[in-house]
């Protein structure tokens, strides 16, 4: 396991790129590995959970070359049966997906992932694919991952998910590419749009309307596409300057689409410096002084893994903050309301779980040993916490950082004195 130290220092200055959105780099190899030609992407998430995708397409049948960092090309549209168990590593997002291309696709297939993914709910994806008919069961008859799918033979639904979730209406979406009708997912609340945006984009029949998105049978044409900046990663910088005094950070190139900039709302309503420019995505963030605030339900979907890092502008803002409905941290890497709580409690936060609700109060923070439980997300927020803790802080479990953001450690450095 290793670990990561973080002392306390100075002002945050420079301009820096992170990563290529990690949502979009999944939907688009999955796009490119069905299209009937060579796609080439760019500025691929250059973290692990994207590299088991671009490996799983590989062992489809699908052709894959790497032309440089972050730039692969894709002959996709032969896709056939792998020899091995296909592996997913630690991404949700990846397993989600996947399970609903492969349903519609005419041959067997095994999914699985390291042990989170082994613990990660799969009902709220294998109930609408068997409502379309599809063939998919977990370990020992539950719905746990390792997930077996004999695959092909979809009809077309309508479909509200219970639960809001990007990842759901996703698979859903590309489960019904291979059905024999139209599928509808209806959303009571709005969540990220990439599947549909990345869908019609490739030439797929798709209708988006009030709190609907309908996909047509069929197959994406090959393109050619660059991923932009993941908001996720750039949220950390956006906390960080903002809570260090004297800090002006801008992150270029940020993903600026629906669903996915609540970050940047919450932020400057509590106080934050921050501006998002709509024509070069150039993310600006200046130190400033936050206060408290509430975070509703209906906003949660736009920002949900953002809330790690939030948690952070929470604790050191004058005042309480609270983000209500936010029971669905339960289920991602860790219990990130568990983790969240005693890793910055550690660092001397005041943090409480209020039922689905997340509660932090404002404070001072000091240097402390804590851990990230082996998610990503908890490891880098606690790292944006030591900047501005009262002595140095080490955190355990760093290697987690490497599914999203290797790169987190080395871009520190570049914005410190």
């Amino acid at each position: 396991m290793t670990t990561f130290a973080v002392a306390p220092g100075g002002p945050l200055h420079g301009r820096l790129r992170v990563p290529g959105d990690k949502s979009i780099s999944h939907r688009v190899l999955l796009l490119a590995a069905l299209a009937d030609g060579i796609s080439e992407v760019e500025g691929l998430s250059d973290g692990g959970d994207v590299a088991h995708t671009l490996a799983i397409i590989g062992a489809l049948g699908a052709g894959v070359e790497v032309v440089d960092a972050g730039t692969v090309r894709i002959r996709g549209g032969r896709l056939g049966p792998a020899d091995h168990p296909l592996y997913v590593g630690n991404s949700g997002t990846g397993i989600r997906l996947l399970v609903g291309l492969l349903a519609g696709l005419p041959f067997g297939s095994v999914l699985d992932g390291d042990a989170s993914i082994r613990h990660r709910p799969m009902e709220r994806v294998l109930a609408p694919l068997r409502a379309m008919g599809a063939a998919v069961s977990g370990v020992d008859g539950s719905t746990n991952a390792p997930l077996t799918i004999d695959g092909g033979g979809l009809s077309g639904i309508e479909y509200s998910p219970p639960v809001a979730s990007a990842q759901v209406k996703g698979c859903v979406l590309f489960a019904g590419l291979s059905a024999d009708g139209p599928t509808t997912v209806v959303e009571s609340s709005p969540t990220r749009a990439h599947t549909e945006e990345l869908m019609a984009a490739s030439g797929i029949d798709v209708s988006v309307g009030p709190g609907r998105v309908t996909v047509h049978p069929g197959r994406p044409v090959p393109f050619g596409h660059r991923v932009a900046g993941d908001p996720s990663q750039a949220a950390f910088w956006a906390v960080a300057a903002a809570v260090v005094a004297g800090s002006e950070v801008v992150v270029e190139n940020v993903y600026a689409g629906p669903g996915r900039t609540g970050f940047v709302e919450v932020l400057a309503r509590m106080g934050a410096d921050i501006g998002h420019a709509a024509d070069t995505g150039d993310l600006t963030v200046r130190g400033s002084a936050l206060t408290g605030t509430v975070v509703p339900t209906h906003e949660v979907p736009g920002l949900v893994d953002e809330v790690p890092v939030l948690a952070v502008a929470a604790a050191c803002a004058e005042g309480e903050t609270r983000f209500c409905g936010v029971g669905e941290l339960r289920v991602k890497e860790s219990d990130r309301l568990a983790t969240i709580a005693s890793e910055l409690g550690a660092m001397g936060a005041r943090v409480a779980v209020d039922g689905d609700d997340l509660v932090v109060v404002g404070g001072r923070l000091r240097g402390a040993d804590v851990d990230s439980h082996h998610d990503h997300r908890v490891a880098m927020a606690c790292a944006v916490a030591a900047l501005v803790a009262d002595g140095p802080t080490t955190v355990s479990g760093w290697d987690a950082v490497d599914t999203s953001y290797p790169a987190f450690g080395r871009d520190l450095d570049r914005l410190r004195p």
